[in-house]
């Protein structure tokens, strides 16, 4: 009879895609706080953690929720949500002391240009120093949301198709066109330090 070696079971996170224990090792070898986002289908989520051998511990978090509450009357999980999201969490990381941070995207790669790194924009513009490349992030005009505008301003002449795609923001009394406006009012009162501790 062949003795067989025993078949090794990978630790239960890692058989189901949830941790990636390299990258994992990598982010925590660097001895910085982490900025965990996570992209639901409603809103953004977003931790300042750090690590610890008794567990990771929560430093700060917020969610995009936290716009509507500054007068944001769009989508919680839009390109340009994303961006202000990274920015408030930002100020208030800097409001209690935090000066750097290291982004931490989980098992999944995020897309070039994506949401994720509009949220990382937004870190990066509040002053809080996290490592990047330059190449990543969305054009300006994806993060402010003038493609919405653009795009508003086609549906215009279609009423009826203009009142479906965008039942969700004229019900909020937000009309698309003035995206970019209130997207920088938002960013200036987030900038100016208010509301962020």
């Amino acid at each position: 009879m062949v003795n067989k070696k025993p078949k090794t079971v990978p630790f239960r996170r890692k058989r189901e895609y949830v941790t990636n224990y390299k990258k994992r090792l990598k982010l925590l070898l660097s001895r910085k706080l982490r900025i965990v986002v996570r992209m639901t289908n409603s809103k953004i989520i977003a931790q300042l953690v750090n690590f610890s051998p008794a567990g990771d511990k929560v430093v700060l978090g917020i969610d995009s929720s936290a716009l509507a509450k500054l007068g944001w009357n769009y989508s919680l999980k839009n390109t340009p949500a994303a961006y202000l999201t990274g920015l408030l969490l930002g100020k208030k990381a800097l409001g209690q002391g935090h000066k750097e941070a290291i982004l931490d995207t989980g098992s999944r790669e995020p897309q070039k240009k994506g949401k994720i790194y509009a949220f990382l924009k937004g870190m990066l513009d509040s002053g809080l120093e996290v490592p990047s490349g330059e190449d990543i992030f969305p054009p300006e005009e994806r993060i402010t949301g003038e493609h919405i505008k653009g795009y508003a301003k086609k549906l215009k002449d279609n009423n009826q198709v203009y009142q479906e795609r965008f039942a969700r923001y004229l019900k909020n009394k937000a009309a698309p066109e003035n995206m970019p406006e209130q997207f920088q009012q938002l960013k200036q009162k987030i900038s100016s330090g208010k509301n962020n501790k």
